[in-house]
């Protein structure tokens, strides 16, 4: 009787602690608006695979936010990304978003690179970045290479074959 007592304490124990851990990440998972210091901008791309919420947003390979949504735009076919940005990154209206992965095994993110513009992305909620480009799916890639055309659909001229040294005259050498 004794050890079943002790058992059930151990289990109950375990059970309260995993109950707290998914409180904790419900809580921190919620939808929050931008912060004091953040502002938020929009992105659409025609496939973000491997971003999520949380997702890192990075600026030269600094952390400079989060994707705090991910939604789809049905009209468009298009994914569509809430970015929320600490307000010491002010982006011009010429910016690019792209994509990108650490590695081959690395997460996602979504990198920014600002453009030259005079003129930045407004801060009030409203901007949106004009210029993306979606991620690679490495598969499909990968499987262009092994077929040998590259990812080209048009097949390239074969190469004309080289001249032989006979096939000139021997006064050219001369």
């Amino acid at each position: 009787m004794r050890e079943s007592l002790f058992e059930t304490l151990v289990g109950l124990a375990v059970v309260c602690v995993a109950g707290l851990f998914a409180w904790f990440a419900m809580a921190r998972g919620g939808e929050t608006g931008a912060g004091p210091n953040q502002y938020e901008v929009t992105a659409r791309f025609n496939n973000i695979s491997g971003i999520e919420r949380g997702s890192d947003v990075r600026i030269a390979g600094v952390k400079a936010g989060i994707v705090k949504a991910v939604s789809g735009d049905p009209q468009r076919f298009e994914a569509v990304l809430t970015l929320t940005l600490d307000q010491k990154w002010e982006l011009p209206d010429d910016t690019d978003a792209r994509i990108s992965t650490d590695g081959l095994l690395g997460g996602a993110y979504v990198a920014l690179e600002p453009g030259g513009s005079f003129d930045n992305i407004p801060q009030d909620g409203t901007g949106e970045i004009q210029f993306t480009r979606g991620s690679v799916d490495l598969l499909t890639l990968f499987a262009s290479f092994a077929s040998g055309n590259g990812g080209s659909t048009d097949a390239a001229p074969a190469p004309a074959p080289a001249a032989a040294a006979d096939d000139y005259p021997a006064e050219d050498y001369e």
